[in-house]
């Protein structure tokens, strides 16, 4: 009888221990989008990226998804995940260059690298090694959250002629091409993404710029300002999942990898989605939107808003080392790359018309 009572004693007790394991293996955690429930391609890259954490970890590893319709904080998303109040983010680090100049560095900068090489920098580069030592001090990890590849340059009420047609205008633009907009006159703002049509239709804003075509049209830009101007200020925007460093570091091994995959899958499956989109509604642009008038800035314009991004480069990285050292590894990947995107990519389009 003793006997039978200790192994019972015993069999519970490993019972226990299996079930705390099998407890303690179970991982719940939350995310923060800077993004309304449904913003395609934004909300289907996380979307997939859950999907994929979920499956792979067999059920184990579950994320759940608040829109900004849930927090409200469409800009607060990093201060969310540093405080732990999130475990991660799907955001754009550009939104925080008010915070740290340099995190707007690992989003996209005008004039800068196109998705394949900006892709290939941050991979094969030195770009993660860079962005993780900018982050660390922030208490987070950032990861690849999606590419836009080339961004159009704007929607405007009134064709832009020459400079002197940029002063006073009021533009939502974020990151560094908002710096350039605001030394050419420009009242520049951010707006959050849902309040981007309210804000032109009432006049708050007469120009604006967002993605593309894909995403772009829908909004409705179009009715009001219908002026659409070609790209130089994002060549290869790139969203960021934003990851509470103290939380990701105690995953497990298995974890963690899983993380890195799935973010990492979405963030490819992003960018073609993204295309995708664009190239569909540009198919039908002068067919079902002929009020649409394409446009590109006059050459002074865009020969000022160089020498502007130029100057504003110099005075950040006179300012700030870490500022600098991103620019120069960034520049230095550039010059080795375009010489082969222009030899490869450019000549196979512009010789095979």
């Amino acid at each position: 009888m003793f006997v039978r009572k200790v192994i019972g004693s015993l069999v519970l007790a490993c019972s226990l221990v299996v079930s705390a394991n099998a407890a303690s293996d179970k991982v719940n955690w939350k995310l923060a989008m800077s993004w309304g429930s449904s913003l395609p391609p934004f909300t289907d890259a996380v979307e997939s990226m859950a999907k994929m954490v979920h499956d792979m970890s067999g059920g184990d590893f579950v994320i759940k998804i608040d829109a900004v319709n849930k927090h409200k904080a469409a800009f607060g998303v990093m201060d969310m995940v540093k405080l732990g109040q999130y475990d991660m983010g799907h955001t754009a680090s550009y939104y925080y260059k008010g915070k740290d100049p340099v995190l707007l560095l690992f989003t996209t900068m005008p004039f800068g690298m196109n998705a394949f090489e900006q892709y290939a920098w941050f991979y094969y580069g030195g770009g993660m090694a860079l962005m993780e030592k900018s982050y660390e001090k922030h208490g987070m990890y950032s990861f690849p959250g999606g590419n836009t590849g080339m961004q159009m340059g704007g929607w405007f009420r009134k064709e832009i002629k020459s400079l002197d047609d940029l002063k006073g205008l009021k533009m939502r633009i974020p990151g560094f091409a908002g710096e350039i907009f605001a030394k050419l006159g420009c009242a520049v703002t951010n707006i959050a993404p849902g309040e981007l049509y309210t804000s032109l239709e009432r006049g708050t804003i007469d120009a604006l710029e967002w993605v593309g075509p894909g995403m772009d049209i829908s909004m409705g830009f179009h009715k009001i300002a219908p002026y659409y101007y070609t790209g130089w200020h994002e060549p290869a925007t790139e969203l960021q999942f934003l990851v509470n460093k103290a939380k990701f570091d105690k995953l497990s091994n298995k974890n963690k990898e899983i993380l890195r995959v799935a973010m990492r899958t979405a963030a490819y499956d992003m960018m073609i989605h993204n295309f995708d989109m664009s190239a569909t509604a540009w198919d039908k642009i002068k067919t079902e939107y002929p009020n649409i008038k394409v446009m590109t800035f006059p050459k002074p314009v865009m020969d000022a808003m160089r020498k502007a991004n130029t100057e504003l480069v110099a005075e950040e990285s006179a300012k700030s080392a870490e500022f600098k050292s991103v620019v120069e590894s960034q520049q230095a990947y550039m010059k080795k790359a375009r010489a082969w995107t222009t030899i490869g990519e450019f000549s196979y389009i512009r010789d095979n018309q």
